[in-house]
């Protein structure tokens, strides 16, 4: 079974743990990096946030990584 990760600020993915999802709290961007490196391999899917998305920026490999979808 694959499972879906928010990883961002606090106070933008708090609630999405409710759902279900892994939340992975991230205020800066090595705790971005640490929290996306440290994703569990059975995380197919991961929302980021705006900032999280730009932390990660030159990190994520969308042909072998999990699909990404990022916060408006």
């Amino acid at each position: 079974m694959s499972h879906i990760a928010v990883i961002g600020a606090q106070t933008a993915v708090q609630g999405y743990g409710l759902a279900g999802a892994l939340v992975r709290v991230a205020e800066d961007t090595d705790a971005v990096r640490q929290a996306w490196e440290t994703l569990p391999a059975d995380v197919s899917v991961v929302v980021l946030t705006r900032a999280a998305k730009e932390a990660l920026s030159g990190h994520l490999d969308a042909a072998t990584g999990p699909l990404i979808a990022v916060m408006t």
